[in-house]
């Protein structure tokens, strides 16, 4: 089967969509009667089958590793906390039949044979529909949870990401294919005396001995990458399936689509064998001046005035709670120290000089007027579609066809239901153009991304194709 991004001559490039469960964040609207558990199957189980049901390639979950803190206090948006992946993945391929399953596990502070062990049993359970968002950590909070505590400077955390892989796509390939055979008459199983075994010895990891999960029916687990630092885009164009980016806008996701697919040959591999997919938000109404009243509305419910106050002590770096979040910004200016007011999250890090962010900031607050909590809003995430079903389809179509992305990972501010509007009014229309499909052509994951089995030792999928752990 062949990628979206090497379609025959005349044919639209096809879309690829996939559905985030967004974990626990602002974004979600936390005070609409309509959002519900994020940790009760049911919840899963609904956006799952909504998305299974729209025909998006897989369902997406971000993992959290510790209750984050500000001010030394759980943050209220974390309280609530997050499920087991694997748990949430395993129990959701037994209720869903073709979409894929992707998990975001760490690589800093588990070991490869375990995750690998947990891949391929979740890829043989779903029969083909598993994925590995990679990702590393920053910060000893998070360690602090683990017997290997502390953490890693950013090229020792890339380096043992790296490593990491290698290892686990040597215990997936450490089994070739069909190599037990039961025989009836004995009784007994006859097995290639080679099969399953590994020996693995580097910096990071010296392991010996015999994977026990046979090769999987996609080989090796889809791989995701989510990080857009030079760092992160060489990983991701060495060795990653798919990216997860956070360009959303058109001209910046056709310079990260050229840059990153620019990365592909010097590492022998195509255009085709790494798949471009930001995540994207969207607001409807019935017309685009609706949808652009509801939009507002939604803003300012994800981000409330303690919110605000919150979000703006990320990059101040300083206690700011006597503050009005409807008054003007603080006088003072940000504290660039090494400590930081919020511990766990990597969106902390994000913001390289607070200084001249601030400064820009104060002009932008001065010039349009904006208290607090406006500017939080101004500057913050928005959402990426906004309007009618068509504008939005036209929209999302338009960004494939220019190369500025292969499809998108959608993140509803409702949850469960927040998928729902979507899959009944947007999807029927990109099928009517054709650049969506209407029923799963294959069975697995691989099949839904365009990407061939790889073969066992190959350093990638072959042509049909780590960055901080995101707060989400």
């Amino acid at each position: 089967m062949s990628s979206s991004s090497a379609q025959p001559t005349g044919r639209p490039r096809q879309i690829h969509l996939a559905a985030h469960f967004p974990g626990v964040n602002n974004t979600t609207v936390w005070s609409d009667p309509a959002a519900g558990s994020h940790i009760e199957f049911d919840s899963f189980t609904r956006f799952a089958r909504t998305a299974e049901r729209a025909k998006f390639d897989f369902l997406f979950l971000a993992e959290g590793l510790r209750l984050r803190e500000q001010g030394g206090e759980i943050y209220d948006l974390d309280v609530v906390g997050r499920p087991d992946t694997f748990t949430v993945l395993a129990a959701l391929a037994a209720v869903t039949e073709r979409i894929g399953l992707t998990g975001t596990i760490n690589s800093t502070f588990n070991e490869p044979y375990e995750v690998a062990r947990q891949f391929a049993s979740l890829d043989h359970l779903s029969a083909g529909r598993a994925a590995w968002n990679v990702v590393t950590s920053w910060d000893a909070f998070t360690g602090e949870n683990f017997r290997r505590g502390g953490f890693l400077p950013r090229d020792e955390r890339y380096a043992r990401a790296q490593a990491f892989l290698d290892t686990a796509r040597e215990l997936f390939d450490s089994w070739h294919g069909d190599e037990i055979v039961a025989d009836k008459e004995s009784g007994r199983f006859l097995s290639d005396p080679a099969a399953g075994a590994f020996r693995h010895r580097d910096p990071h990891f010296d392991i010996e001995g015999r994977f026990n999960v046979p090769r999987s029916p996609q080989g090796r687990p889809v791989i995701f990458q989510a990080g857009d630092s030079e760092e992160g885009r060489e990983f991701a164009a060495a060795t990653a399936d798919a990216i997860f980016s956070r360009h959303a806008t058109l001209e910046a996701g056709k310079a990260f689509y050229q840059d990153v697919k620019g990365r592909l040959q010097r590492h022998g591999r195509t255009h085709d064998e790494l798949l471009i997919l930001p995540a994207a938000t969207f607001v409807l109404g019935d017309t685009d001046a609706e949808a652009g009243e509801i939009a507002h509305a939604v803003r300012r419910a994800q981000v409330s005035g303690r919110t605000a106050i919150k979000l703006l002590e990320q990059v101040w770096n300083r206690d700011l709670s006597g503050y009005d979040p409807e008054g003007p910004l603080p006088d003072v200016d940000p504290d660039p120290g090494e400590h930081t007011v919020a511990r766990g999250r990597a969106s902390v890090r994000s913001v390289q000089d607070p200084l001249a962010t601030a400064r820009e900031w104060r002009q932008l607050a001065e010039a349009e007027k904006l208290s607090i909590r406006d500017l939080v809003i101004r500057t913050s995430a928005r959402q990426t579609f906004v309007g009618s079903a068509r504008t939005v389809a036209d929209d999302i179509d338009a960004f494939v066809q220019a190369r500025a992305a292969d499809g998108f990972i959608l993140v509803p501010h409702i949850t469960p239901g927040g998928l729902d509007v979507f899959a009944d009014e947007v999807v029927p229309l990109l099928q009517e153009r054709g650049v969506f499909r209407t029923e799963y052509e294959g069975a697995t994951l691989r099949d839904h991304l365009g990407l061939r089995v790889p073969r066992p030792g190959a350093a990638a999928a072959e042509p049909a194709g780590v960055e901080e752990a995101a707060a989400s």
